[in-house]
């Protein structure tokens, strides 16, 4: 029977090419559906689905974590976010690109131990000698901003999360795309909140870790705050590192400031934070950066409640296919359940905002491939320029000026406060913007 259908087969494709030999050209006939499988087929002589006939093709995602170092915390979530998009994509058996490709990815990683210096060397290695097709950025602005100017030497695509300032996209770079908001809008919203619960606070502490990531926010944070009529009574930095706040928190105490904005990373955020509350300094508000955000921050206790962190993302967001309709642009990827529930089950812990960024990056990726229908790196960043999309993350689109091309212009922060539920234990609100919170501010809170 085999040979028979086999001899069947060769016969109509003869004839196929002899009526196609002598065709006019004339535009591409309407596809017809393909014929039923024969009776007889069986699971012994399976039947050719159009995702068999599709070319399977492996590309390599190149990027670092920190695995040790200062940036660990954030990075190994970033990380983490980034593993289960990358899992479940060669789980499903890849996703279509164009008529003929199922594409799957691979990764190739490196400790890069929170050093400039290491992420510099190690992007040049994923370029060189790893053959990374694209690559995504390391954690936080200073290391991302190093890894940026490797990848644009080598022209590889970078998407970059887990970094927020403005100024790497102010290069000059043409394949480099930033996932979360940017830092010069990161602390504004805190500025808005604090003036809608307290119109008649005046004087405010701006401080920083001294590193690009939080000078960059904390200083467009001043300018805002200023031009609200705000008195910035202390604008100062502190060396990264710092595990003995005391002196500055002296310096925060004799300035007599009545709210405060400002930190840094998640370590440095963590220790300051317990050490205001050791301290008993009298702030009505604090917002620190990075720290307050981590299910970790639950950790300090009492020292954590009523901080407000602002938030590239959260569990409570309410993103979704009906908000992207009501907005009039196209969802992509899972919702906001399917994501924290498959987190959770790979990870057994609530993903953080570093984990949505990570996972983020890699849709962004993966949808520029759909819409370019090809790897092909100038298809991809003419897709990338287009796009404009919500996801379970928020919304993406990017500047696609010459002055900031690649920068974050869609999605916005979200502001989270630690409060006590009926049983008195610590569980994160959204408390800002007023149409995302689930909760009322606490304030003041000292």
């Amino acid at each position: 029977m085999r040979h028979i259908l086999l001899k069947a087969v060769i016969l109509l494709a003869v004839a196929a090419l002899g009526l196609s030999a002598c065709a006019q050209p004339t535009a591409a006939p309407e596809p017809t559906e393909a014929p039923p499988p024969p009776a007889q087929a069986t699971s012994e002589e399976p039947v050719a689905t159009a995702e068999a006939m599709l070319e399977p093709v492996t590309l390599t995602l190149g990027f670092t974590s920190s695995l040790t170092g200062s940036q660990n915390v954030a990075s190994v979530r970033q990380n983490n976010g980034l593993a289960l998009l990358i899992n479940q994509i060669n789980d499903a058996g890849g996703f279509q690109v164009g008529e003929s490709t199922l594409v799957s990815f691979d990764s190739v990683t490196y400790d890069d131990e929170s050093n400039k210096d290491r992420v510099q060397e190690l992007y040049t290695r994923l370029a060189t000698e790893d053959n990374a097709d694209f690559m995504i950025s390391p954690y936080s602005s200073g290391l991302a901003d190093a890894a940026a100017v490797i990848a644009e030497q080598y022209g590889k695509i970078m998407i970059t999360t887990g970094a927020a300032s403005d100024s790497t996209y102010m290069l000059g770079y043409t394949g480099v795309y930033q996932t979360y908001t940017p830092a010069s809008r990161y602390l504004v919203g805190s500025v808005d909140q604090l003036l809608s619960l307290d119109p008649s606070l005046t004087k405010v502490a701006l401080v920083h870790e001294n590193d690009k990531f939080s000078t960059d926010v904390v200083t467009a944070a001043k300018d805002y705050a200023e031009a609200q009529g705000l008195e910035v009574v202390l604008f100062e930095g502190y060396d990264t590192g710092t595990a003995d706040f005391g002196p500055f928190i002296n310096k925060i105490v004799a300035a007599a400031p009545d709210a405060l904005l400002g930190g840094g990373h998640f370590a440095d955020g963590e220790i300051f934070a317990r050490q205001l509350s050791e301290k008993g300094v009298s702030l009505k508000y604090i917002s620190l950066l990075v720290a307050p955000p981590e299910p970790d921050f639950a950790q300090l206790g009492e020292a954590a409640f009523g901080i407000i962190g602002p938030s590239q993302w959260e569990p409570q967001a309410e993103y979704s296919p009906e908000a992207a309709a009501a907005a009039g642009v196209e969802w992509f990827g899972p919702t906001v359940t399917e994501f924290v529930d498959a987190y959770v089950a790979a990870f057994n812990e609530e993903p953080s905002y570093h984990s949505a960024g990570g996972y983020a990056a890699g849709l962004i990726l993966q949808k520029a491939m759909i819409d370019a229908g090809t790897s092909d790196p100038e298809a991809l960043k003419a897709a990338l320029d287009a796009m404009d999309i919500l996801t379970f993350y928020g919304r993406i689109t990017f500047n696609t000026t010459a002055e900031a091309h690649g920068l974050q212009i869609g999605h916005s922060m979200v502001y989270i406060q630690w409060q006590k539920d009926a049983a008195g234990a610590l569980e994160k609100q959204v408390v800002w913007p007023p149409e995302g919170a689930t909760a009322d501010a606490i304030y003041p809170i000292r």
